[in-house]
């Protein structure tokens, strides 16, 4: 029997697995990749018997290959909050898919394991934004206040890693990220004596002292739309800068479009935080669109489709202004 642990290159997806490999020991075989890498359960060689684990990524993405992999006969555990369409029916899928826009997969696998180890989803759920959930479950297992901000920006930073084009941009493959966030239970632990988080927050604040002068390139009562240039430092920071605004701008909406250099545009779509809902019917109107309620994108949205998208954005959220 091999073992597969298929997960989101995100602080969603890596604190997911942390909490079920530190309650749930196995040798397994590891797949990931950026956080737009989602087709991942296609990479899976199964054989009749095979136990695949798969964490953060949308079943509608991968309904295909789930299908095929259950009828040789592996056994799939999935946990996820995005979008699913329709779930196979099969005793061999243990289905955890919840699209609730207040949770993500490291809250769900904090619940099906009791919060045997709350830290990490806390990790998980600041990462994904899930802000004010990470403060109340930290809170509920006895974080103090000061012990809550070094793990929201370790969720920041676990979360900026997984953006980019390609591997290049990102400064660590997430299957490495994870193998060295696993050897502590303690995620504070990571935070003091692991050197790779040092090397990540030095990065992810030159990062972000680059993103802090970006302008919007168009604002309405929708919300606000941003041009990002074709370089490391925005393909990097997207989806965190996204965040920001959210929280600095909860009232409305925001995209953040980067420029891919082939006359495309990579697409952060994300709802009012005070309004989680709409980003995903937005980005799924395109082709390659798709993502939850809260937060959605498009891989590759055509140089002459931005009129149209801005159009739908702001018909999409002209309630949220």
């Amino acid at each position: 029997m091999t073992c597969y642990d298929v997960f989101n290159g995100d602080a969603d997806g890596i604190c997911a697995l942390q909490q079920l490999r530190l309650q749930q020991p196995r040798v397994a075989r590891r797949i990931s990749g950026l956080k737009r890498d989602i087709d991942l359960l296609q990479q899976v060689d199964a054989g009749a018997g095979d136990e695949i684990t798969v964490l953060d990524v949308s079943l509608d993405k991968n309904r295909d290959a789930l299908i095929d992999v259950l009828n040789i006969g592996a056994h799939v555990f999935y946990a996820d909050h995005h979008y699913p369409g329709e779930i196979p029916v099969s005793d061999l899928l243990d289905c955890h898919i919840d699209v609730a826009a207040d949770t993500c997969t490291s809250l769900i696998v904090n619940n099906l394991l009791d919060g045997a180890e709350a830290s990490w989803a806390v990790v998980g759920a600041y990462g994904d934004n899930f802000d004010p959930q990470a403060s109340d479950l930290g809170y509920k297992a006895g974080l103090k206040a000061a012990e809550l901000e070094q793990l929201q920006q370790l969720g920041i930073c676990l979360n900026y890693n997984g953006y980019g084009f390609d591997l290049d941009d990102l400064l660590f493959h997430p299957v490495d990220l994870f193998a060295l966030v696993h050897p502590y239970q303690d995620p504070l632990d990571f935070i003091v004596n692991e050197a790779g988080y040092a090397q990540l927050l030095s990065q992810y604040r030159d990062d972000m002292s680059r993103a802090e002068g970006a302008l919007a390139d168009s604002e309405s009562t929708a919300g606000a739309v941003y041009l990002l240039p074709n370089e490391g430092w925005a393909r990097r920071i997207v989806g965190v800068m996204g965040n920001d605004l959210a929280k600095q701008f909860p009232d409305r909406a925001h995209a953040l479009l980067v420029d891919m250099g082939d006359g495309h545009h990579r697409v952060s779509v994300r709802a009012p935080y005070n309004r989680k809902d709409g980003a995903d019917a937005l980005c799924r109107q395109f082709p390659s669109g798709g993502g939850r309620k809260a937060a959605a994108g498009i891989n590759a949205l055509a140089q002459g489709s931005l009129t149209q998208f801005v159009e739908q954005f702001n018909l999409q959220f002209g309630e949220a202004g």
